[in-house]
């Protein structure tokens, strides 16, 4: 199940970034999607969820009301909007999303929150 993550990078605190995912190989209207992300020694973090639809959304405390999933079915695209971005947010950020019982990842891509 290819998921390519798109749009990470270097950003000064109190920017703003938006990642992309492109999915294939299922029928990608009928799943939730989510992104998680992973800091340097830490331990993957549940980030935000969409459902499939688009219509509920969940976020992770750290990161609610700056934060924002959305999703194009018609694109097979899932985004996640970046704003005030922190230090804290330095991460490889992956899309995810879970196919019969099984969870499947994309390669990551890295966000870097430094001045």
């Amino acid at each position: 199940v290819p998921l390519v993550e798109s749009g990470g990078g270097l950003m000064q605190p109190g920017g703003s970034l938006r990642l992309s995912c492109l999915a294939s190989g299922f029928t990608f209207s009928s799943y939730a999607m989510s992104w998680y992300r992973q800091a340097p020694g830490k331990k993957r973090e549940l980030v935000a969820t969409i459902s499939s639809g688009g219509g509920s959304t969940n976020y992770a405390d750290s990161v609610t009301g700056r934060f924002t999933i959305s999703r194009d079915n018609a694109k097979n695209t899932v985004y996640l909007q970046m704003n005030s971005l922190k230090p804290e947010d330095t991460a490889v950020y992956y899309c995810s999303t879970d196919l019969f019982g099984a969870r499947f990842w994309g390669q990551g891509t890295q966000v870097t929150v430094s001045s």
